[in-house]
Parts: C-alpha cells; structure tokens; sequence
C-alpha cells in the first residue's frame, strides 16, 4: 500500500520515484519521533525536503539532523558538561 501511494504521489507532483529514498525518510521520521516529538516527524520530513530542494544532499542532511535528534533532550541539544 505504501508503495503504491508513493508511486501515486510521485506521478502526481511530476517526481522520479527513483530519487525518493523512502527507507532514509521513515527512518529519520523514527529517530525524531523517539528523540524528540511524535509531531516533530512530519516536520522533519518537510524540513529535509526544503533543503534537498535547495541542493544538500539527502543522505548529509538527513544524518546531521538524526546526529541532531540523537542528543536532543527536553527541548533543547544535549550539551557535554564542562
């Protein structure tokens, strides 16, 4: 069913269904989920989308922002004690 519906959304909005990594999308959509919000998911998603729009590779941003999510706590980036 998944892939059906990406097939159809890739058609619809004229994208190359080869060029959506969705294994790297649902696992950064998971690691924000668990690292910071369940609503932070979808945003995420988006937010990759905009900077691979803008040319940053989906694989670097994606990374950097599950390095991100992986220190996230209560609101705010982990920080390394002094």
């Amino acid at each position: 069913m998944l892939e059906e519906w990406m097939e159809a959304v890739c058609l619809e909005l004229g994208l190359e269904r080869r060029d959506v990594d969705r294994d790297l999308v649902l696992d950064l959509a998971r690691d924000v989920a668990h690292g910071v919000a369940r609503p932070g998911a979808p945003l995420t998603a988006y937010l990759l989308g905009l900077a691979v729009g803008r040319g940053t590779p989906a694989r670097d941003a994606a990374a950097r922002i599950t390095e991100m999510a992986e220190g996230w706590k209560d609101g705010r980036k982990d920080e390394a004690p002094a």
